[in-house]
């Protein structure tokens, strides 16, 4: 059974469409990442699916029972209030110290239960963060953005926890991530979205799609014959991605080779 489901979501703020008609699923123990350029409504989708972001239309369906970790694109934190690792741990329910301890040596920043949060360094907050939507012991964690902000060993490091994680622990990941390269080597399937899923399939096969080349300004020559696109849906009114030019799009009507048939465009 799918761990969580949208069907047809689209959010609407200030009169204009930030998604529209979203539609995913997301399998146990697979690695799915969302990339788009900004604005394209990546973390808005991540709070909808959360329940956090009220809905215009559609809706989403979660396994019953499933069990969410969280690792927000940043955390807010008030230097002058002290705030431990330790304590952070135990918010909003409590821990024990060897569970707290358990779970940092997992994510590589044993020792830190009695510094500040804002002491620490930007990779061990992350991964403090981390550490803390582990502890429910997640089926699924929702992770967005979550190496902003750290340097390109640091984010390397960091997808590689992630997929230990997934390794040990069998917990589905959903991130939303700014790096396509490292996107691409660690993830099981890539969501191309631009206030609609532009293309979604295997990291090799999005890698090449027009769609996706056009969308990051990649050109698009010797990427044509990938696959024969069949422009016959409707973005709708009021998104930013029009037809034209600047929607992203290829419309060759060449085909394709069976071996792309992972790749999905919408």
């Amino acid at each position: 059974m799918s761990l969580l489901a949208a069907n047809a979501l689209t959010v609407r703020l200030g009169g204009a469409d930030i998604l529209a008609d979203v539609s995913l699923v997301i399998e146990p123990a697979e690695i799915v990442t969302i990339v788009g350029p900004n604005g394209s409504g990546k973390s808005t989708l991540l709070r909808a699916l959360l329940g956090i972001q009220p809905l215009a239309a559609g809706h989403v369906t979660r396994r019953p029972d499933l069990r969410i970790g969280y690792v927000p694109q940043r955390l807010h934190i008030d230097r002058p209030m002290p705030m431990t690792a330790r304590r952070f741990l135990s918010l909003p329910k409590r821990c024990t110290d060897r569970q707290a301890a358990q779970v940092l040596a997992r994510c590589g920043v044993s020792g830190v239960e009695q510094r500040q949060l804002a002491d620490l360094s930007g990779g061990q907050l992350q991964r403090v963060l981390l550490a803390r939507a582990l502890l429910n012991q997640p089926e699924i964690l929702i992770l967005d953005e979550p190496t902003q902000g750290l340097d390109q060993p640091g984010e390397a490091a960091f997808y590689h926890l992630i997929e230990e994680v997934r390794r040990d622990t069998g917990a589905a990941v959903l991130l939303v991530s700014h790096d396509l390269h490292v996107v691409m080597a660690a993830s099981d399937r890539v969501i191309c979205l631009n206030g609609h899923i532009c293309c979604e399939g295997a990291p090799a096969v999005v890698r090449d799609a027009p769609e996706y080349r056009a969308l990051f300004g990649f050109g698009t020559q010797g990427a044509l014959a990938l696959y024969r696109h069949d422009h016959d849906h409707n973005h709708g009114p009021g998104l930013t991605h029009a037809h034209g030019p600047d929607c992203g799009h290829d419309h060759s009507t060449q085909k394709a080779p069976d071996s792309h048939a992972p790749y999905r465009h919408d």
